[in-house]
C-alpha cells in the first residue's frame, strides 16, 4: 500500500533547529517517495514551525493513480490548490485539524474544482488519551473531554461523499475508487484545461529550494 502521514519534521541539514509540518509519503517497499512542508503555518503554529517552499509541493505518479496534498488550512490558499491541479493530481490528500462543518465544504469544492478524489483525515482526541504525566497536562482542564471531534471522509470528483465524515469516534474510512469518473467529470470542466484561460490567467511556481546561504565559486577555480 502507499502510505501518507504527518510528522513534526526537524531540519537536519541546515539549521539542526527548524521544525516543519511535514506530511510524508511512503511507498509498497516501505521506503520514502516524497514530502510536503507546510508552506504557511496558521495562526500560533508560527511560534513553532518554519515555513516550507516550492520544492516540495508534491504529486506522486502511482499505478493507482496521482497522489499529492496539501495540509490543513493550505487548502484554502487557491494558488496552491491550482499547482496541484496543475501537476494533474487524481488522488488529493487533505489532512487537517479543522472538524467544523465547513471544512466538509471545503472537501467537497477541491473535489468538484480539481475533478479529483479528495481523502480528508482528522484526528478524533479526547482528553483521556493524553498520559497523565504529560508536562503541560493542567492546561487543558477548561476544555470538554472531547478536543477534536474528527471529521475524515472520501469525496468523488463531483463532491459526492464516498465515505464518512466520521465524527465521534476513531475508525478507518475505505471506498473503492473509479479512476475513469476524472475523465468523465472533466468533460464540462477541466480547471487547467479548456477551461483555464492562459491568455487570461497565469500562474508561476517557484519549485527552487529556498537555501539560507548560496556560495558562488571564486574567480581562481
Amino acid at each position: 500500500m502507499y502510505l501518507a502521514i504527518g510528522v513534526i519534521e526537524r531540519d537536519g541539514q541546515f539549521s539542526g533547529g527548524t521544525l516543519y509540518c511535514t506530511l510524508l509519503y511512503f511507498g509498497p517497499n516501505g521506503q520514502l517517495i516524497g514530502k510536503h512542508r507546510k508552506l504557511k503555518p496558521t495562526a500560533s503554529e508560527r511560534i513553532i514551525w518554519g515555513e516550507g517552499d516550492g520544492s516540495t509541493l508534491t504529486v506522486l505518479a502511482t499505478e493507482l493513480g496521482k497522489i499529492g496534498g496539501l495540509i490543513c488550512w493550505e487548502n484554502y490558499m487557491p494558488l496552491a490548490r491550482m499547482a496541484m491541479y496543475g501537476k494533474g493530481v487524481e488522488i488529493y490528500l487533505a489532512p487537517t485539524a479543522d472538524s467544523r462543518d465547513s471544512w466538509q465544504a471545503s472537501l467537497q469544492h477541491i473535489a468538484c474544482e480539481g475533478r479529483c478524489f479528495v481523502l480528508g483525515c482528522n484526528q478524533y482526541v479526547t482528553k483521556s488519551m493524553y498520559p497523565p504525566d504529560l508536562n503541560g497536562l493542567k492546561d487543558l482542564e477548561p476544555q470538554p473531554e472531547e478536543l477534536c471531534r474528527g471529521g475524515s471522509a472520501i469525496v468523488s470528483p463531483l463532491g459526492k461523499v464516498l465515505a464518512g465524515p466520521l465524527y465521534g469516534q476513531e475508525g478507518i474510512l475505505s471506498a473503492d475508487l473509479d479512476m475513469a469518473e476524472i475523465g468523465r467529470s472533466k468533460y464540462d470542466f477541466d480547471v487547467t484545461g479548456h477551461y483555464s484561460r492562459p491568455d487570461v490567467f497565469q500562474l508561476i511556481i517557484n519549485e527552487k529550494p529556498l537555501l539560507p546561504v548560496t556560495y558562488s565559486p571564486s574567480e581562481e577555480q
